[in-house]
């Protein structure tokens, strides 16, 4: 299977895994919000329940005081007024509830108005009753009993509870409605992400059946190919310790070759510089001589006769010349010892060792204290992992980053270099920071270039040193950055193997 149609497989999961949550969440959310409206149609209808139930509460109040009034008149029992003055009692409470319940309808706060009305009007009549019944005049009584029945207080209050029944009627047939919807909805709903679910789980397993023939068909094609993954490992690696092996004797060659011109120009030059003394003799003598008209002196010795005008310019020039050119001989001869110890270098197999890493840092600050001294530098070292590693490599990684850091401080200020570490994931993280010049960010990765230096160039160097370090770091299966403004300071990071074992790849690196 090619990488774009893995790539395809695992984004069309990513993508089908994706939907599936929404599906479910969807579903959750819409199930959640339609449980709730059926809660609360169903809650409506329960109230309009209690509504109807409360109007029927407060008429049989009102027909048990009629009857117990009636029965009182009639018998003058005195059964029948306590049950009066019971329901008496329960009609204006029974209208303030059903108040309450119809808070909420307009329509019906009117008509609970109207039954308020109505009640007080029939409880004046009924205390009116009873005053005249308690007075032994029950012809009175009975005639305010007839003025009622004309008047209409009672039809007034069934008129008005049967048509708050009536609007509650209506009212219960809507919310009934709109509650079983509401219920067949959410069923609906659920059935149809049940459904969706099961497609989706499905279509997941026949994905997961389809990856793993994917997969039994990759493992297989791996064996094939690790059947033969040594033997080709094992070319490419000949291959590779033979190339730098042919590049390492190349680099010794062409040091060697470039050495014996050097060595020969060397010797002129130095001939050259002890014909000077004699030639400028003989200069000055000829020039003298000819000034005053007389024959050549003979000159002894090795006293240079005094040169004046044009002759002595020509030998400024001459000395300076000669001294260009000892210059360069001298700067290309250490370019070309340090190819040859980089050559060596890259032929010594490094040996690792249990290293108390901090011991090795005091060492070469040791060696480095004068230079420090020097450059009013402090040099702190901060605590830092051991590891198992190179010596020797370790040495040169840190005696170079260190000596830079003191090279290269700002004049005048006070150099602080620090030297810090600490462990992650298995590996050491060194960093050596300084508060010098810096480095331009755009001159970075310049810096660990082959001979190539970045800045003013008013220290001596051949541009090797930065480039050896991070060779160096890179066979010891390691890595290294930096991170510099100018004028802030630098901080090298190096990260090496806490416990770093030899191996062919950093041999023939």
């Amino acid at each position: 299977m090619t990488p774009d149609a893995t790539r395809r497989r695992a984004i069309g999961q990513v993508l089908l895994l994706t939907a599936g949550f929404l599906v479910l969440v969807a579903i959750s959310a819409t199930s959640v919000i339609l449980v709730n409206q059926a809660r609360e149609a169903n809650g409506l209808v329960v109230h309009t329940i209690e509504v109807e139930n409360q109007i029927n509460a407060l008429l049989l109040e009102i027909r048990s005081a009629e009857s117990s009034a009636r029965g009182y008149l009639l018998t003058q029992g005195s059964e029948f007024l306590a049950d009066h003055n019971a329901a008496m009692t329960g009609i204006l409470p029974a209208v303030d509830k059903l108040g309450q319940l119809t808070a909420d309808n307009p329509a019906q706060i009117e008509n609970v108005r109207k039954m308020r009305s109505a009640a007080e009007d029939r409880l004046t009549q009924f205390a009116k009753e009873m005053d005249l019944a308690k007075q032994a005049r029950p012809d009175g009584a009975i005639a305010l009993v007839r003025e009622a029945a004309v008047r209409g207080t009672t039809g007034a209050i069934r008129e008005v509870a049967l048509a708050m029944r009536a609007a509650e009627e209506r009212l219960f047939v809507e919310r009934t409605t709109n509650a079983d919807h509401t219920q067949k909805l959410a069923s609906l709903v659920t059935i149809l992400g049940s459904a969706l679910v099961i497609a989706l789980a499905a279509i997941s397993i026949f994905l997961v059946r389809h990856s793993a023939r994917a997969r039994d068909e990759a493992e297989a094609l791996l064996r094939d190919n690790n059947l033969n993954l040594e033997a080709t490992i094992d070319e490419r690696t000949a291959d590779l310790r033979e190339a730098n092996s042919e590049i390492q004797r190349f680099a010794y060659i062409v040091s060697h070759d470039l050495r014996s011109p050097l060595v020969n120009i060397m010797g002129f030059t130095s001939e050259l510089e002890e014909l000077r003394s004699d030639i400028f003799r003989r200069i000055a003598t000829l020039s003298r001589a000819v000034a005053m008209a007389e024959p050549l002196p003979v000159t002894t010795g090795e006293t240079e006769p005094p040169l004046v005008g044009e002759d002595q310019q020509l030998s400024q020039d001459f000395s300076e010349a000669l001294g260009f050119i000892k210059s360069s001989i001298a700067k290309m001869d250490r370019l070309i010892t340090a190819i040859l110890n980089l050559t060596r270098e890259g032929r010594r197999e490094f040996e690792p060792v249990k290293i108390d890493t901090r011991e090795l840092i005091e060492a070469i600050v040791t060696t480095m204290a004068h230079q420090a001294a020097e450059a009013e530098a402090q040099i702190r070292i901060e605590p830092l992992p051991d590891i198992v590693s190179d010596r020797l490599a370790l040495e040169q990684i840190f005696s170079n980053l260190i000596d830079n850091a003191v090279k290269y401080l700002k004049p005048g200020v006070a150099g602080d270099i620090t030297v810090r570490g600490r462990t992650k994931l298995g590996f050491a993280i060194f960093e050596v920071a300084d508060n010098g010049r810096g480095i331009d960010p755009k001159d970075h990765q310049r810096i660990f270039d082959l001979f190539r230096r970045a800045g003013t160039q008013d220290k001596p160097g051949q541009g090797i040193g930065l480039a050896h370090v991070r060779a160096l770091v890179r066979r010891l299966g390691g890595t290294m950055s930096v991170q510099s403004e100018l004028n802030s300071g630098s901080t090298f990071t190096i990260t090496l193997p806490i416990s770093w074992a030899a191996s062919n790849r950093n041999r023939d690196t």
